[in-house]
């Protein structure tokens, strides 16, 4: 659901009285954090889709690792999956016995236990997790917290929203495919390991309101940012096929919402504005760091082969939210 429709509705929920809820929707966060003692808080998140590939285990792999994702993007650490499962009772079964192999496959290699799970009869197969992990309470990410002089990191490619909408067509190259399924079934754990060793003052994950959509909230209507886009990492092709306007309804939701917040320098073209709207699933982490650890931090996050890069800074003084160069 698009990103207007939820603030609409969220809005109007009455709002939790319990000085434990750490972070709540209030501020559509990644993840709610409930504290349990001075030194211990559980992280929980839910995530779960339709599948975006053919290969039932590969989209097991990636719905996991998306909503794993979440818990990272709170400083988390996972320990516990519950599976979610949409499932017509007619198609075969060993569809749904692969997409649940690639799941616990992916929930294993991050560090936690699948302990359950729920089911139902559905027209549609949908697949993901209900996950819960622990933080200590005074290291909590939040998608706020954004300082003057920040710089941004992402650390996944942007582009696999256009790259799955060029293969529905026939239209994508064997290569991007499997670059962009490289990607999306790639744990967050890595770069989240890396970065507990630096200070962090805000975090993200990027998925389904894209790049620009997640730093709008992260902004929170308080920081402004500038984009470097030369520096922002992306699968290759995704461009050439926002150029033959192989791009997402949702893409295009983003860019309605962002209009008013968000300003494209005259050198940034039409397929880089569309790469930056695209809707990713189980993207990157976007981490707003201070100035003297963020080359540091790069460069660790490079020595383990993750495409990442140094993408924008935290200003002010800005007659838009984000200004993208």
């Amino acid at each position: 659901m698009g990103p207007e429709v939820l603030a609409n509705i969220l809005a109007g929920l009455p709002k939790t009285e319990d000085a434990n809820v750490l972070v709540g929707f209030d501020q559509s966060d990644d993840a709610a954090v409930y504290r349990l003692t001075d030194e211990l808080a559980l992280v929980h998140t839910l995530d779960f889709f339709p599948p975006m590939v053919d290969d039932p285990y590969l989209f097991g792999q990636i719905a996991a690792a998306n909503a794993l994702s979440d818990i990272w993007a709170m400083g988390g650490v996972p320990k516990t999956a519950l599976n979610i499962v949409c499932f017509p009772d007619k198609m075969d079964l060993g569809i749904l016995d692969r997409i649940l192999q690639g799941g616990s496959e992916k929930v294993l290699e991050a560090g936690a236990v699948l302990a359950g799970g729920h089911s139902i009869d559905d027209v549609d197969v949908k697949y993901g997790l209900s996950v819960t992990g622990i933080v200590h309470p005074e290291r909590i990410y939040t998608n706020r917290g954004c300082a003057v002089g920040d710089l941004l990191i992402l650390t996944k490619p942007l582009g696999v929203g256009i790259i799955c909408a060029a293969n529905r067509v026939g239209e994508a190259s064997e290569q991007a495919v499997k670059h962009a399924l490289t990607s999306m079934a790639t744990l967050n754990k890595y770069a989240a390991e890396v970065m507990a060793k630096y200070p962090v003052h805000a975090c993200t994950d990027v998925t389904g309101f894209g790049f620009l959509g997640h730093l709008h909230e992260m902004l929170g209507g308080g920081r402004q940012a500038v984009i470097f886009s030369g520096e922002v990492p992306v699968i290759p092709e995704a461009l050439a096929y926002a150029e033959e306007f192989l791009i997402t309804g949702a893409a295009q939701r983003n860019r309605n919402y962002l209009a008013e917040h968000v300003q494209f320098g005259p050198n940034v073209g039409f397929s880089m504005e569309e790469v930056l709207f695209d809707p990713q699933t189980s993207g990157g982490l976007l981490v707003s760091v201070p100035k003297e650890a963020a080359t540091e931090l790069l460069a660790e996050l490079r020595s383990l082969d993750l495409p990442c890069g140094i993408v924008g800074e935290i200003v002010e003084g800005q007659e838009k939210e984000i200004m993208v160069r």
